[in-house]
């Protein structure tokens, strides 16, 4: 299809990238919300695949991350993190800082790379500037095991972190 072609199917470019954005909403597996899976196995398992979705799509994240307007696809998904933290007993309020949360990380956990920032010319970590970057010019070459590896441990921690507050939210109920 040739680009001003689309336009016979879609009246602005913006209308395009809601499209696709809502394309790459509809890629992220809801699945764990449904079965009996617990609330905290099911939002890292959705983190997974969410964050899985903007890695292979990194262009959109921008628009995804305004919001899900009205994309089908993304209030689906929002629905479906809500309505599954309710359920696990979460109150209303702090479900809905929870669905916020998991958006927040698993975005900026997408809109870059720490590892692919490094440049891999040594010459540019000058020991006498950066005592402690001296081998930094080799994290490129690791950059997907740096970055997933990066992501499982704050999904770990920001998950402890919510147990934490879901117990606490239980006790005082």
């Amino acid at each position: 299809m040739s680009g001003p072609s689309l336009y016979n199917h879609f009246r602005t470019k913006d209308e395009i990238l809601e499209a696709v954005a809502d394309s790459v909403s509809a890629l992220v597996d809801l699945s764990m919300f449904e079965d009996a899976r617990d609330w905290r196995t099911a939002l890292h398992e959705w983190a997974v695949s969410y964050r899985a979705a903007l890695r292979d799509h990194p262009n959109i994240v921008p628009v995804l991350a305004r919001g899900p307007g009205r994309r089908p696809a993304a209030l689906r998904l929002a629905d479906a993190v809500y309505g599954a933290m309710v359920e696990a007993g979460w109150p209303p309020a702090q479900a809905t800082s929870v669905g916020a949360l998991m958006r927040y990380f698993i975005m900026g956990s997408a809109l870059g790379s720490f590892a692919g920032g490094f440049v891999d010319d040594a010459s540019a970590y000058d020991p006498a500037d950066y005592p402690h970057l001296g081998q930094a010019h080799l994290l490129a070459e690791q950059q997907e095991k740096i970055d997933e590896r990066a992501f499982e441990a704050g999904l770990t921690a920001l998950l402890d972190g919510l147990a934490l507050q879901y117990e606490q939210a239980r006790a005082t109920t």
